[in-house]
């Protein structure tokens, strides 16, 4: 059977992964091919018929290649309306034949400047124009043009191809969506990179003189916050490993807006062990942290914590989940639970509690501290008509960062718990007062104006699960600015306490601590969490 499509292609890529199968496909159904360069080269070099684009045009390459495919000949094939007799008229009278699929992909900008000592210099000579201009005019016409900008849509042309004899109207359609995004992400990424500079060869901003992001709809959601709020969830354009929105859901209802939120907060946090760990949240506090031996252990003390607050909250485990764990987390509501994975007998448990969405998240394997990775490195926040960045509060305390300010010197396993306490508190919302022993919060206080009130209601809640402070640890998110915090918490039966210091009252607290009786070490950094 003789081959369907009596086409047109023009190809000129940079990345050439899985073209040449591509073009030898369309030449199979007599689709003429045009190339440029080291593209035309490699179909030439593999025996396929190529006109050069040169030859096409009449007019050479020039300018060591920066002006090649901006020709007439090329956009008029592209733009050229096919249901407009006035444009096929003009096309035929300046010999102008038409071409019907596009695949370019353009100058590796992205890859060029991420390259540690890449110049300014390199970073312009890998900024394509021929190609986003033949892109965009092809896209523009998309009903009589396929336009391809990557790798992964050329199975499903072909496919089309091969079928019909030309493409759909919802590939060609879709494939002109994805190439106007391809567009903006190239064009952000490039005034992301020249306007962090404020002239020629200066030292890159940490922060550019104009902010383009790109992110990618994941799905719509029910409702926001509220019932009457829309919403849907984005993702970055490359999201990290181990990142929430790389998550699959292997079971349970649609996650709501406030299900991904309280989500991540409590997978940032449960990342930050690298000691089996299991953290519950609710409304985007941890309410229960524990390390242990395995994870049912953890889960079991974390829930000691605030056994009313956990209810119908949010579950995060750094291992597998597995039938011990399994068993004990389906006796209690959870909305969500996550972990890197699920064993076939938890998997089989919560076949019974269909409505409980489980989420697998893949962790990155090996490293150093292979549980931080995957963290957001900038962080943002709306405000009216505005954003604030940051970089994000990645800051991990080490326990020869500590310094010690008592005359009381904590003992090895207050030591402990004093790193467990801070890490915790990391991820309170300030003002953040945590207890902590024996590897588990103890009372959690949260969000208040102030800070001995945070105190207060972390006594009072470890008191309402019938737990012991006495002896305990306590960490705070930033400096005690009097000695009134520490009183409440060495009343309450703390017998250390970790803060960043820096109060200009730092010596009163420290003499208090003293007088009561309590070991005080400094961080040095704060973490508040607004």
């Amino acid at each position: 059977m003789s081959p369907k499509p009596n086409l047109t292609a023009l190809i000129s890529v940079s990345d050439k992964t899985g073209i040449l199968e591509f073009a030898q496909a369309l030449h199979a159904l007599n689709v003429r091919l045009l190339s440029t360069g080291g593209t035309a080269k490699l179909l030439a070099d593999a025996g396929l018929p190529v006109t050069e684009v040169a030859d096409h045009t009449g007019f050479p390459e020039m300018l060591d290649g920066r002006v090649k495919t901006l020709h007439p000949k090329v956009h008029g094939g592209l733009l050229a309306r096919r249901d407009l007799p006035e444009h096929m008229a003009a096309a035929a009278q300046h010999g102008i034949s038409m071409i019907d699929i596009l695949a370019v992909n353009l100058y590796p900008f992205e890859a060029t400047v991420a390259k540690p000592g890449c110049t300014l210099e390199d970073a312009i000579e890998n900024i394509d124009i021929g190609g986003p201009a033949m892109v965009r005019s092809a896209a523009k016409n998309w009903k009589d043009v396929t336009v391809l900008t990557d790798a992964s849509q050329y199975a499903q042309v072909l496919a089309e191809l091969q079928a019909d004899g030309r493409t759909s109207d919802k590939t060609r359609f879709a494939a002109s969506v994805a190439a106007f995004n391809r567009i903006a992400q190239y064009d952000a990424a490039i005034s992301n990179y020249l306007s962090a500079r404020t002239e020629a060869g200066s030292t890159l901003s940490e922060y550019p003189g104009q902010m383009n992001s790109n992110f990618i709809k994941v799905q719509d959601l029910r409702y926001g916050e509220n019932s009457h709020q829309t919403a849907a969830l984005y993702r970055d354009l490359y999201p990290a490993p181990g990142s929430l929105v790389t998550a699959k859901q292997l079971q349970g209802k649609e996650l709501s807006y406030n299900n991904i939120a309280d989500s991540d907060a409590a997978w940032e946090c449960v990342k930050s062990f690298d000691v089996p760990a299991c953290v519950i949240v609710k409304h985007a506090n941890p309410c229960g942290v524990a390390v242990a031996a395995n994870a049912a252990e953890a889960y079991a003390k974390a829930l000691q914590t605030d056994p009313t607050s956990a209810f119908g909250g949010i579950i995060a485990f750094n291992r597998e989940v597995d039938g011990a764990a399994a068993a004990h987390v389906s006796k209690q509501f959870v909305e969500v639970l996550m972990a890197p994975s699920f064993s076939a007998e938890a998997l089989e448990i919560f076949k019974a509690k269909v409505n409980v969405r489980l989420l697998q998240i893949d962790l990155p394997a090996g490293g150093a501290t292979p549980w931080q990775q995957g963290r957001n490195l900038v962080d943002s926040k709306r405000i009216g008509s505005g954003l604030l960045l940051q970089s994000a509060d990645n800051h991990f305390l080490k326990k020869q960062d500590l310094k010690i300010v008592t005359t009381l010197q904590p003992t090895a396993q207050q030591l402990d718990d004093l790193m467990f306490a801070w890490t915790v508190a990391q991820y309170v919302k300030s003002n953040a007062i945590v207890f902590c022993g024996g590897g588990m919060t103890l009372g959690v206080g949260a969000g208040q104006m102030s800070r001995v009130d945070s105190t207060k209601i972390a006594a009072i809640k470890a008191a309402n699960a019938g737990l012991e402070l006495k002896g305990s640890v306590v960490a705070s998110d930033a400096f005690f600015p009097f000695r009134d915090g520490v009183d409440v918490l060495a009343d309450a039966g703390a017998s250390a306490v970790i803060q960043p210091g820096g109060s200009m009252r730092d010596e009163e607290v420290i003499a208090a601590a003293n007088e009561r009786g309590i070991a005080m070490v400094f961080t040095g950094v704060r973490h508040f969490r607004h």
